[in-house]
């Protein structure tokens, strides 16, 4: 026996809910216990509402969002009303909210039940018509408040099934200058408001005489509508309506348009039901302004990103280019952050004449406020017009630093928008042809740079103070060299901090992003980036800071192309100059990173305690500043690792043998125990000390001098 005989011969019916379409479907013994057509059908959501009693269709969707977030059944008893609010019968239904992506759909059975009060069934609702009105306006005023469009607003309007009198075609008219036009409307066929589309409000029309007053309409009848607009009665006249009733919709004051509900019914609009409309009318009166201030907004911070962001075009040759921005700060949808390339003057960095180099440039201004928008904006141009000029990084940003201090400065504190303001910035020249590029950094996140292996290196960078704190600061550039496949990563601080993260957690979340999209194509790993960071799982990475306010987020990748026919390497590069004891620390961390996948743990902390030993005695033993040079290449079967320290003084190193109680004189000692190789080579201005490890082959244990026929560099003199 089929399933849908048993339902049947039970007397049970099927219907499913479709909250976000607006429509319900049933089968022909849930319409006969409704009263509705008998047959499988779709019907609104509107015509099922208005079969039931207004607080118990509250209730079941009070009932339904509960079964939803606990997981269980609803289950609810519901009452089937007539025209005249008159219970007709009693039904059970049973059923299991379920979420399909934005989709909430509630699929249950309808079942009447017999055994209540014989008088229940003849009572009738209007001694309830207070609650029930009380219960339609509280659900009616919270879906119009969550509306956040236009179209959602006349969805919402178009679902309404007020108690005891639910109009079955509806109207919203908008009103401009002199004209009326139709916002949307529902329950009429294509075309139908071909008529009412757009009209002068002189128009003897309903809604047009209601924008012109003020004052809302009611036509019980045909009769009614006939004699007060004989006009326009023709063109209503073909719907087949009893009863109409058009209300102005007020905000502040002032008439933004009409809203129509017509009835295929005779309705009476008595002081209570007159009362219901008019609450609506004003509640959807406000949905619809706050929807269009809404629109607005966005309209015009989507219009201030095209206009302020770049467009990076089809790209460099030998160069792939992907950038995303996306305002998370809430308020008006754009800020402070910023990104650019720029085609720089004068052909390559070699000077052949060829075309191609770049700047790309990344930053932050101060604020998320029209102010910061517009700060922007002027640094964004002056940069362009420093860099066109052909200044070096160091030279652009300090410029730029003086040009962001003198605009601010000269603003009234006073004033709300006046006061000083600051810019972190990062400005990076690239050549594609040699893989040179040279940075800036003011304030700004340090560049990271991906080899072409997947290796994600944070790149320590020299720095100075953010743009406009004091006009005469200093930006150190540095060099360094994107092999071929690499990729390099500019960011703002609202990717690394945004979730409550500070920098060091930051970084650590983006590294397990660009890790686990090795290969991937730039646009695929922008997208990802964000998402892990502002999508829907960010929330599983939630960081140590979290009452953090969220920031814009502004990210910028380039890969250098790469033909793919040989083994990449691995490099690294810094400088640690006598100031700057603490980079020390970033070199170790260089290191690290550099040979995250070495096979031999205790090599790596080898090479970590020579790297330290090597530019520890260059800062102690000179006053020149130390050249820091590694770097990871594959010789055959195995991989080799190479670390370089130069520095411009030409005292050589000595081996000396320390007593048990010397607190120096190891360094060379350590590097012949620890290194596979190692030596000392004198520059034509200064000196070069350099070891090297062979990374031993998979299953073997650590390496050291014994490890293999590798010869040990004698030390110089």
């Amino acid at each position: 026996m089929r399933t849908e005989d048993v339902l049947v011969a039970v007397a049970t019916g099927v219907w499913r809910w479709e909250a976000s379409k607006g429509s319900v479907s049933l089968d022909a013994e849930a319409a006969r216990l409704l009263g509705l057509p008998e047959g499988t059908g779709e019907f609104p959501e509107a015509a099922v509402r208005s079969c039931f009693h207004p607080v118990d269709w509250s209730e079941l969707n009070g009932i339904a969002s509960l079964a939803l977030a606990e997981g269980t059944v609803a289950e609810a008893r519901l009452r089937v009303v007539d025209g005249s609010g008159r219970v007709r019968r009693l039904l059970r239904t049973r059923g299991r909210p379920i979420t399909q992506g934005d989709t909430l759909r509630l699929v249950g059975t309808l079942q009447e039940v017999t055994d209540q009060p014989s008088s229940a069934a003849q009572a009738p609702v209007t001694g309830d018509w207070r609650r029930s009105r009380e219960a339609f306006l509280l659900d009616a005023g919270r879906a119009l408040a969550e509306a956040r469009s236009t179209a959602e607003v006349l969805r919402v309007a178009g679902s309404l099934s007020m108690p005891g009198f639910s109009p079955d075609g509806l109207a919203v008219f908008g009103a401009a200058a002199d004209r009326l036009t139709i916002i949307g409307h529902h329950g009429h066929g294509t075309g139908d408001d071909e008529p009412f589309t757009d009209m002068p409000l002189d128009t003897d029309y309903p809604a047009a005489e209601v924008v012109r007053t003020g004052r809302a309409i009611y036509l019980p009848s045909p009769d009614d509508y006939r004699d007060r607009f004989p006009v326009t009665w023709p063109l209503a006249q073909r719907f087949g309506r009893e009863s109409w009733a058009f209300l102005p919709l007020v905000v502040a004051g002032r008439t933004i348009g009409a809203w129509m509900a017509a009835f295929r019914h005779p309705v009476a609009f008595t002081p209570d039901e007159r009362a219901v409309l008019t609450t609506v009318a004003r509640m959807l009166a406000g949905a619809l302004s706050r929807a269009g201030a809404a629109e607005s907004e966005r309209e015009l911070s989507l219009g201030l990103q095209r206009a302020m962001m770049p467009n990076l075009g089809a790209g460099v040759p030998g160069l792939a280019v992907a950038a995303r921005y996306v305002p998370t700060g809430g308020g008006l949808q754009i800020g402070g952050d910023w990104y650019d390339m720029i085609p720089l003057p004068g052909g390559s960095a070699r000077g052949d004449g060829r075309d191609g180099r770049i700047a790309l440039v990344i930053g932050d201004v101060q604020g998320h406020d029209v102010r910061a928008a517009g700060l922007m904006g002027q640094l964004r141009i002056a940069l362009r017009a420093y860099a066109a000029e052909g200044h070096r990084p160091d030279a652009v940003l300090s410029r730029a630093s003086r040009f962001l201090h003198g605009v601010t400065e000269a603003t009234d504190e006073g004033d709300l928008l006046g006061g000083p303001r600051f810019a972190t910035c990062l400005y990076l020249e690239f050549d594609p042809a040699t893989g040179v590029a040279e940075l800036a950094r003011a304030g700004h996140p340090e560049p990271v740079v991906v080899t072409s292996d997947g290796t994600v290196l944070q790149r320590s960078t020299e720095g100075g103070l953010p743009l406009g704190v004091d006009p005469d600061s200093d930006y150190p550039t540095t060099r360094l060299t994107l092999d071929p496949g690499a990729m390099l990563l500019l960011c703002t601080d609202g990717l690394l901090e945004t979730g409550g993260h500070d920098l060091d957690t930051g970084w650590a979340r983006l590294r397990d992003v660009l890790e686990g999209h090795r290969g991937a194509a730039l646009e695929d790993l922008a997208d990802a980036l964000v998402q892990a960071v502002h999508g829907p799982t960010s929330h599983h990475t939630t960081g140590p800071l979290a009452d953090r306010r969220e920031d814009d987020i502004a990210v910028v990748l380039m890969r250098r192309e790469s033909s793919g026919d040989r083994r990449p390497a691995r490099r690294t590069a810094m400088v640690v100059a006598q100031a700057e004891p603490q980079r020390i620390a970033h070199a170790r961390r260089q290191v690290r990173e550099l040979l995250h996948d070495w096979a031999d743990s205790e090599q790596v902390d080898s090479a970590v305690l020579m790297v330290s030993e090597m530019l520890t005695n260059v800062l102690v033993h000179t006053d020149v500043t130390a050249l820091l040079a590694a770097e990871v290449v594959h010789e055959e079967a195995v991989r080799r690792v190479r670390v370089e320290v130069t520095d411009g003084s030409d005292e050589l190193p000595h081996r000396r043998s320390p007593g048990e109680l010397a607190s120096s004189g190891r360094g060379l000692v350590l590097m012949e125990m620890l290194s596979d190789a190692w030596g000392v080579e004198p520059r034509g201005e200064g000196k070069s000390i350099w070891f090297e490890l062979y990374e031993p082959p998979a299953g073997e244990g650590g390496s050291g001098p014994g490890a293999g026929p590798v010869p040990v560099a004698e030390p110089a003199p």
